[in-house]
């Protein structure tokens, strides 16, 4: 009596997608095999493709079946056994040489006769030819998605991909996070691992709660896809998602990362999270040592011409002096509150018409599309090479995207400052928080956003000149005894900004 190999198989690709489940056919394969009376040695499950050859199980048992421990197969269909043509010579060349007496389907008729062996090849051969053409029905449906805008692939994070929709959709909660990472690189002020532990405290890490790497947040930061662009095959292609970041703020941050470039790297370097925020009185840089389980802070002293006599500050203390610092420009909850009340309302007064602005920019970017449209026609007809059309593609979409963000702004102007004001009254009115918690990371944020690049240590006082309107908040808070609050608050008219002719002024005559 023969003995045979059970064999059942299936993969997660495509090219299985209606073929019965492994339970599925280890039970009929069972019920056929009492029907048939055949003796089965061992039942075989792989779960793997078949378009390429390498599959560990299938050829164990074709080893095993040249060692005469069996001497047939039994499986669902032959395209279990083989999608390529490697392993469909394998088996036709077992039966062949006499190795392979017998191959059973429940689906499939088989004799090892000429024209058994004939119908098997044709099976074999179809069953490549199903997967070969699979795959290039799914590269051009990959294609014309690529045409159609729609990036192709994982979306990236700050957006979901939608499963119903075949699209990509904005994660209107993790996208405000990494706009607000780009605006803080934007403004030089901060590093990646900044920008990692910024991401971090919001809640995006890796799966495994690891908060991301250099590498990983440069990526991120360079990603065209942000601003609507996505690259695919080297190729960048406008999509139809909607953007996340401005292009002028991914702009900067370009140029911020070419300057930076590649930082060079040393395991040993454990920055602190005051480094890089204040200067030294003498004009250098501020550095970090840990002594005797402390950390202070001291010039670099980095310029040999220069003696730098001031004295090391202890973290702590430092702390301290920030917390005084930023809590003078909070914001009260009261103030806050009235000042969005107002807010809301000049942004439901506020009109402004920009049509001859918008109607510029819309002629240059019909010009634009022509002019892509010309390109693409140069390049299909073998005019240019690769080369250069991916070149010029490139610095044509870039300006038709600056030129429709800069109509978007244009038709939002009139609103376009609620946003920002927005922002700066709940960072303000957050200050006091951030002042009383140990998060020294959000002190160094919110100190970098009061002070800019101004904060000096002189004499172990952390000393700073803040921007315009802190200064002015600091001293709405001196001057309240003084006047009442609604005139410190905002004129009688309202806190939007006028936009009015000018007239040239001229002396009367005598």
């Amino acid at each position: 009596m023969q003995k045979f190999f059970l064999y059942a198989r299936k993969s997660t690709d495509v090219e299985d997608k209606q073929v019965l489940s492994i339970e599925a056919q280890i039970t009929e394969l069972r019920a056929f095999a009492r029907n048939e009376n055949l003796e089965i040695v061992e039942e075989l499950i792989e779960k793997q493709s078949a378009k390429i050859p390498g599959r560990p199980i299938f050829d164990a048992m074709l080893k095993r079946i040249e060692a005469n421990e069996a001497s047939g197969i039994v499986s669902w269909h032959p395209d279990r056994l083989a999608r390529n043509s490697v392993d469909g010579g394998k088996i036709i060349y077992l039966l062949d040489c006499g190795h392979l007496e017998s191959l059973k389907f429940p689906q499939f008729w088989f004799d090892k006769t000429p024209q058994g062996l004939f119908m098997l090849s044709i099976a074999f051969g179809q069953s490549k030819y199903y997967v070969d053409n699979l795959s290039e029905n799914t590269k051009r449906g990959l294609r014309q998605k690529v045409r159609n805008g729609i990036y192709p692939c994982l979306a990236p994070v700050g957006y979901l991909n939608d499963v119903r929709l075949k699209t990509i959709i904005v994660d209107k909660k993790k996208s405000v996070i990494i706009r607000k990472a780009f605006e803080l690189y934007a403004k030089n002020n901060s590093r990646l691992d900044d920008i990692a532990e910024f991401l971090a405290q919001r809640g995006i890490t890796y799966r495994n709660g690891i908060k991301f790497k250099r590498d990983r947040i440069s990526f991120i930061l360079s990603n065209p896809f942000y601003v609507g662009f996505f690259k695919f095959k080297g190729e960048i292609y406008e999509g139809k998602h909607q953007p996340v970041v401005s292009k002028k703020i991914f702009d900067r941050v370009q140029e911020v990362l070419k300057q930076r470039g590649k930082p060079r790297k040393n395991k040993h370097n454990n920055p602190k999270v005051f480094c890089g925020l204040l200067k030294c009185s003498c004009g250098m840089g501020i550095t970090a040592e840990v002594k005797k389980g402390h950390t202070y802070y001291r010039c670099t002293k980095k310029l040999k011409t220069v003696k730098c006599a001031e004295p090391y500050i202890r973290e702590e203390l430092l702390d301290k002096q920030l917390s005084d610092l930023i809590q003078k420009f909070s914001l009260k909850k009261d103030w806050a509150d009235k000042l969005l009340l107002m807010l809301e309302k000049d942004k439901n007064d506020s009109t402004q018409s920009f049509t001859a602005f918008v109607q510029e920019a819309k002629e240059k970017i019909q010009k634009l599309t022509i002019k892509l449209q010309r390109l693409l026609d140069s390049y299909l007809e073998q005019d240019i090479e690769r080369e250069i059309y991916l070149e010029k593609k490139n610095i044509f979409m870039s300006e038709k995207k600056s030129l429709e963000e800069n109509i978007y702004s244009l038709e939002q102007k009139r609103t376009g400052w609620v946003e920002p004001m927005e922002n700066w009254i709940k960072e303000a009115r957050n200050l006091s928080k951030i002042a009383r918690e140990n998060n020294l990371f959000s002190k160094k944020v919110a100190a970098k956003e009061i002070f800019g690049s101004n904060l000096i240590l002189a004499a172990r006082q952390a000393r700073a000149i803040p921007q315009k309107q802190w200064a002015a908040l600091s001293a709405a808070h001196q001057i309240r005894s003084e006047k009442s609050q609604s005139l410190m608050l905002v004129p009688p008219r309202g806190f939007e900004p006028l936009i009015s002719r000018m007239r040239t002024w001229r002396p009367r005559p005598d």
